[in-house]
């Protein structure tokens, strides 16, 4: 039985404190619930040579030195205390027989803290005990609960509260209790240094289920709504029981085989793997996983787990017997077909049991048949969506191999519709965005004057290469005063696609501004010169690389090694993007095509000099504007 023992010490030292000294006797921790009182008690003695006419006192709370200020919680001189005790503390004790013994009501968490008296004889004849009480504001009922619980053995559990307040008296009830046994209420005992507690005693007998059960205690204090409840969970000790296990095991040759066992106790028992007599894994847990890589006939055979403990053990076998997963998928080669063309895709397997055979693509399902060992899938007409990178797995409950291929769609050019002309001050850029399989070879014309820039010309044309696209810049420079008609031609094996590519920015406001006429002259002027560069680029015989793509068209990729499905085109508008933003500017301007020239250099190549037109063309066309 654990409850506390019942000492008078506290009233012992009271009768042998009469020697004639300062000291004072309380207890050195008292609680009480939250709502109710708690009475303190105290005495205190003083030298005999003293022989007050009146004896007062002071209590303090947190400090014992009146120099810091401390609230007062009594005041026997003027009752003037700090406004936290106001109506809520009184002197049950006589100061003149030196008790000192303190009653708070009302209690609330604030209060809770140390508490210091001091004794006032007149004069000088103060002092300030050392000896203090720290006050506990509780809400919860202790339950003390045997530090061993053992399944079939009987155990006492107790509930304990303070009661330490002489205007309330606690009840103590059990919760949780069904079951478990009838409780008994021992009564009220007084500990030591001068305090009270109520306790409550339940007696039963553990079950396993018991184990973690949540036992409440419930303090109440008649006519009033003050209510308060605490709560413990048992732990009981039991053997083990091997609750968790595979059945017989079908494992593939080479595979990974995991054989479970779990274990119900308390405390976690010693699992160990054993077959043959050999041990092969043990530790000390709830479960226990046995795993065996790349299994083989030879370990074809009975494995035994044993579960034990202080308390007890528990054993259990379970068979094993090697069957083989799928064999690596076989596919009918990697494919290259033209826009419009029927693929058919072919993948096998040999396994036992037949396996689920599926391809897909990009996560997406495209084909897949039960307990087959072939699969066909057909693509009646393929589309460049059609092309990247697919997957064949082929699976039963004994494993899952799989095989990666690439289909590879060739197609004639797409000019996108992000293609444009746009105007800087004197500056054209005309960008053109293709889309093809195998890479195309891209031109910008001049239809007025049958002008051709292609990639050859690297001074005025610049290429990216992303994946299936193709971006290109031509860059204009010169003072032309009307946009220019630009035309983007793409051509491959299989086609050529062109697009008069829209014109974006300020000059159409100068077209307007210096009529058809003008514009006409001056666009003639600019066209002149292009052909002009062109002609004498020819005539030196200057051959270039024909673009500044990203390289040739990667290979198709047959790969023998499974891997997680992807989308490898999933941020394609992305790229598109910043490849664009890189042509136009974020990695340096590409060269530019200067179209200016002055009266003199008529018919000759323009100079870096001949950035603007002279003032004889600038009086010509003022006229011809007029």
């Amino acid at each position: 039985m654990i409850f506390l023992t019942t000492l008078p010490l506290f009233w012992i030292m009271i009768s042998a404190s009469r020697g004639g000294h300062w000291g004072a006797w309380m207890p050195s921790s008292i609680s009480a619930f939250e709502g109710t009182c708690v009475s303190i008690p105290c005495r205190f003695d003083f030298p005999d040579e003293l022989r007050p006419a009146v004896v007062h006192g002071v209590w303090y709370f947190n400090s014992p030195y009146p120099k810091n200020y401390p609230p007062v919680v009594f005041k026997s001189r003027t009752q003037v205390v700090h406004e936290s005790f106001q109506g809520r503390s009184r002197l049950l004790g006589d100061l003149g027989l030196r008790n000192c013994t303190l009653l708070l009501s009302s209690l609330s968490p604030e209060l809770g803290g140390k508490y210091y008296f001091r004794g006032d004889l007149g004069g000088y004849n103060q002092y300030t005990f050392s000896e203090h009480s720290v006050l506990d504001i509780i809400n919860t009922p202790n339950i003390v609960v045997p530090p061993e619980v053992v399944v079939g053995s009987e155990v006492e559990v107790s509930c304990m509260v303070p009661d330490n307040c002489p205007e309330l008296r606690p009840e103590l009830s059990w919760l949780g209790h069904e079951g478990l046994g009838e409780p008994s209420v021992l009564g009220r005992l007084r500990e030591d240094e001068g305090t009270w507690v109520q306790v409550s005693l339940l007696h039963f007998v553990p079950t396993r289920e018991a184990n973690g059960h949540r036992l409440g205690c419930q303090a109440s204090f008649p006519n009033t709504t003050l209510q308060f409840e605490g709560y413990a969970s048992l732990d009981v000790k039991y053997p083990p029981v091997i609750v968790e296990m595979n059945a017989s095991v079908e494992a593939i040759e080479g595979s990974h085989v995991s054989l479970l066992c779990g274990a119900d106790s308390n405390p976690l028992p010693l699992l160990t793997w054993m077959r043959d007599g050999t041990v092969l894994r043990e530790a000390v847990a709830e479960s226990l996983f046995l795993d065996l890589e790349e299994v083989t006939p030879a370990e074809d055979g009975v494995y035994a787990c044993l579960a034990e403990n202080a308390y007890g053990q528990d054993n259990r076998t379970v068979g094993l017997s090697v069957m083989y997963a799928p064999r690596k998928p076989m596919v009918n080669g990697t494919m290259v077909a033209v826009e419009g063309e029927m693929v058919s895709i072919l993948c096998s397997t040999q396994s036992n049991p037949d396996p689920i055979l599926t391809i897909f693509k990009e996560k997406q399902i495209l084909a897949t048949v039960i307990y087959e060992s072939e699969l066909q899938l057909e693509l009646p007409a393929v589309t460049p969506e059609d092309d990247g990178e697919y997957w064949c797995v082929a699976e039963n409950q004994y494993g899952q191999r799989a095989t990666t291929f690439n289909l590879s769609v060739e197609f004639a050019p797409l000019i996108l519709l992000e293609s444009h002309c746009a105007a800087a001050r004197d500056t054209v850029q005309c960008l053109c965005v293709v889309k093809s399989n195998p890479e195309p070879s891209v031109a910008f014309e001049l239809p007025s004057r049958n002008v051709t820039v292609n990639e050859t010309e690297r001074e005025f044309v610049y290429s990216e290469r992303s994946g299936l696209l193709l971006t290109s810049i031509l860059t204009l420079r010169g003072q032309a005063q009307a946009p220019p008609r630009v035309i983007c031609t793409a051509h491959n094996l299989y086609g050529t696609k062109s697009l008069e590519l829209p014109f974006q920015g300020a000059h159409r406001l100068m077209w307007a501004k210096i009529g058809p006429v003008g514009a006409v002259g001056a666009f003639a002027i600019l066209i002149a010169t292009v052909c002009y560069i062109t002609q004498t680029r020819r005539k030196k015989n200057v051959t270039e690389s024909p673009s500044f793509s990203a390289g040739d068209n990667p290979p198709v990729l047959f790969s023998s090694d499974f891997r997680i499905s992807g989308a490898p085109e999933k941020y394609e508008s992305e790229r598109r993007l910043g490849s664009e933003r890189r042509l136009l500017g974020l990695r340096g301007e590409p060269p530019e095509l200067d179209l200016s020239y002055s009266h003199s250099d008529l018919g000759k190549r323009p100079t870096k000099d001949s950035y603007t037109l002279t003032e004889e063309l600038a009086e010509y066309a003022e006229i011809r504007v007029k």
